[in-house]
């Protein structure tokens, strides 16, 4: 079958094609990105600016041409915080459905978590035992925790490196206030997370996905992207932390001059990489392996999982 997960997220638009059937790994056939940073058109209100709208719009036009074009066997489009938590989100919702005919599903932050959570244990198998999930969006953070392939917790919190940086860090580099601000916010905001996940058992393994995830773990001195069946990616907090306060002395144009970071996420590297490091000292996690797998491999994995027995061949 040919499938397609369009993601429309805070800090891009994915649409990710692959070829798949139950029982077999997904194998990707075809991968579009083009940039949205969404949380630069947010209004003090929470809505989405005007400008912010048909900005959106463009984009999903564009992408509704090129779907036409795929011959696809089932479209999954997908919506994630940017647009769950705007103002006028239902009514943008509405407009992209009239004019494109693409009707997103606005996933929850437990949702998110949960997909993402199966994602990553299908990438590391069962022999990785407890899993605790990492996942840094451009709107929330995702965390999840358990022995089988559904999570026993789930949460999201509005933790995103996209939002983050619109909220504290003004300066091209930040200054150091604002980075200290920033880290205030995270340290006060993890607790109660830390608690319910505290009352659990603790994890054989942690796992991180996302493209912070990816990009700090590149920085950090890994030499692959992890996007191979034998590859293994490791984030160790202690490099992590060199290099967060070099990057933040760097403006946002020469960040993407290293190794996995791209220009279009170069501005919200910094936020990510405080979120990753507070996230990894509140949990007491000294490193993490690192999931090419994610959200989107998610959603393809849930759907053949639903399909019938038939479709199983």
């Amino acid at each position: 079958m040919r499938l397609g997960v369009l993601d429309v997220g805070s800090n891009t638009i994915h649409l990710l094609v692959v070829n798949a059937r139950p029982g077999a790994m997904p194998v990707p056939e075809a991968s579009k990105k083009s940039t949205m940073r969404l949380m630069k058109y947010l209004e003090p209100d929470g809505s989405i600016s005007s400008e912010g709208v048909e900005h959106i719009m463009s984009k999903l036009h564009a992408a509704a041409a090129l779907i036409e074009d795929l011959n696809l066997d089932e479209l999954m489009p997908m919506a994630t915080s940017a647009i769950r938590e705007a103002k006028n989100g239902q009514k943008l919702l509405n407009r992209i459905r009239q004019e494109t005919g693409i009707e997103l599903q606005v996933m929850s932050g437990e949702e998110e978590a949960s997909v993402t959570f199966l994602a990553a244990r299908r990438w590391f198998g069962w022999s990785a035992g407890r899993i605790t999930l990492v996942d840094i969006g451009g709107g929330s953070l995702e965390l999840a925790t358990g022995t089988n392939e559904l999570p026993e917790l789930a949460m999201s919190l509005p933790l995103g490196a996209g939002r983050l940086t619109k909220r504290f860090l003004f300066g091209d580099p930040p200054t150091d206030g604002e980075i200290k601000k920033l880290r205030q916010h995270v340290r006060r905001t993890l607790p109660a997370a830390v608690e319910k996940f505290g009352s659990l058992p603790n994890a054989d393994q942690f796992v991180g996905s996302s493209k912070t995830v990816r990009s700090w773990a590149r920085l950090a001195g890994a030499v692959t992207d992890g996007v191979g069946p034998a590859d293994r990616v490791r984030l160790r907090k202690k490099q992590l932390d060199d290099w967060v306060p070099r990057l933040a002395e760097m403006p946002a144009a020469s960040r993407s001059a290293l190794p996995g970071v791209t220009k279009d996420r170069s501005y919200q590297i910094v936020a990510g990489g405080i979120v990753l490091s507070e996230v990894m000292d509140a949990f007491g996690i000294d490193e993490m392996d690192v999931s090419p797998w994610a959200m989107r491999e998610g959603v393809l994995l849930d759907y053949l999982d639903r399909l019938p027995r038939e479709h199983h061949k």
